[in-house]
């Protein structure tokens, strides 16, 4: 040091400390009204930013406040470098904890409108984070002095090691980071798997694709597996789909008249059932002369793969009873054994001998 410490620069080194203090817990202040009026819009990435700065700003107050006190004390040359240097440590550790929080807040939110979901794909995010403090790290290490150089190539060999150690790990990695960039699934998608499951896709991580199903039960497939199997996306290419229902009224109706009737129906459901799609154009299509039965199919439109219950159920119901109030005819199958003479002795004894005919009446 120069000189001995006096109560004087105590005194004056003390001011800049206070006044750092002051102006962090003032711009506490200002950025909290500033987070009240960012959760008011629409867009969630001003929440992200001022929250960030609810910690970038009173540390750097704060630091700002102590490298003044520092440069109004007598501190030799080295002294005062090493101060400096620590100060710049911090706030770039700060930043990068602040950077890293930011970015992934906007990738989230950048998930979430993409989707329309409220679950994200958080292996996009996990990977931000990880590079975002990879960077700061190699940044705080330059700025003490360190040669990162020796490091890098460390990494690498490691890396090499690391990669031939964990192939299934990353294998589930990069299939998860292709479908997504693919777009073939996407959180909030309905998924149907060749081995049968099914379900909502919740999320997306570095390793397992979360699968919720209609029982409220998750599934947990690996990516790489999710990658390689067949599968029917329900949500792609549209949301909306088409919903088939079979239907059989007897040989004795008028076709025209229950055609009619179910576009009726059709229209009324389309209309008055949530899920149901409203400008949806009824459609009855005849197609088979059945045993006792001229068997049809009526095409509904759903919004989504979990209405098709409701909506089937509700159809059924109102054209069941539509079908009663204008006298339509839903015959069950029947069928007429005519034994012939002689029969009756052979089923005695055990063996089968009858012509059977199905009739339509």
């Amino acid at each position: 040091m120069k000189h001995s410490l006096t109560l004087d620069d105590l005194m004056m080194a003390g001011i800049p400390v206070v006044a750092g203090l002051l102006a962090a817990f003032l711009s506490r202040i200002l950025l909290r009204w500033l987070g009240k009026h960012a959760s008011r819009t629409r867009w969630s990435g001003d929440d992200f930013i001022v929250d960030a700065l609810r910690t970038l700003v009173p540390w750097g107050a704060i630091a700002a406040g102590v490298s003044a006190a520092g440069a109004v004390l007598p501190l030799t040359a080295p002294v005062g470098r090493n101060v400096n240097k620590v100060l710049t440590v911090v706030l770039i550790f700060v930043a990068t904890l602040t950077a890293a929080r930011v970015i992934t807040g906007l990738v989230r939110s950048l998930a979430q409108s993409r989707s329309g979901v409220a679950g994200s794909a958080t292996i996009f995010v996990n990977i931000t984070r990880v590079v975002v403090l990879a960077m700061g790290f190699l940044v705080m290490l330059q700025t003490l002095g360190i040669s990162i150089a020796p490091l890098l190539t460390a990494l690498g060999v490691g890396g090499l090691a690391v990669a031939l150690a964990l192939q299934d790990t990353l294998a589930n990695l990069f299939a998860g980071v292709h479908i997504l960039a693919s777009k073939t699934v996407q959180p909030g998608d309905y998924i149907r798997l060749s081995s049968g499951e099914e379900g909502y896709v919740v999320d997306i991580n570095w390793r397992n694709t979360t699968v919720r199903q209609l029982s409220n039960n998750l599934v947990i497939i690996p990516n790489a597996q999710l990658a390689g199997t067949n599968m029917t996306n329900f949500n792609r290419p549209e949301q909306q789909m088409t919903l088939i229902v079979q239907v059989g009224v007897g040989y004795d109706s008028d076709l025209d008249h229950v055609e009619r009737v179910t576009t009726e129906v059709v229209a009324e459901t389309m209309t008055e059932i949530t899920g149901a799609v409203p400008d949806h154009e009824p459609a009855v299509r005849f197609h088979t002369f059945g045993d006792s039965r001229i068997s049809f199919s009526v095409i509904l439109g759903v919004g989504e793969f979990s209405d098709q219950y409701r909506i089937k159920h509700e159809f059924i119901k109102r054209l069941h009873k539509r079908y009663r109030d204008e006298g339509i005819r839903i015959p069950a199958p029947t069928r007429t054994v005519a034994l012939q003479p002689g029969g009756a002795e052979l089923l005695e004894a055990g063996i089968p001998h009858q012509r059977e005919a199905t009739s339509g009446r």
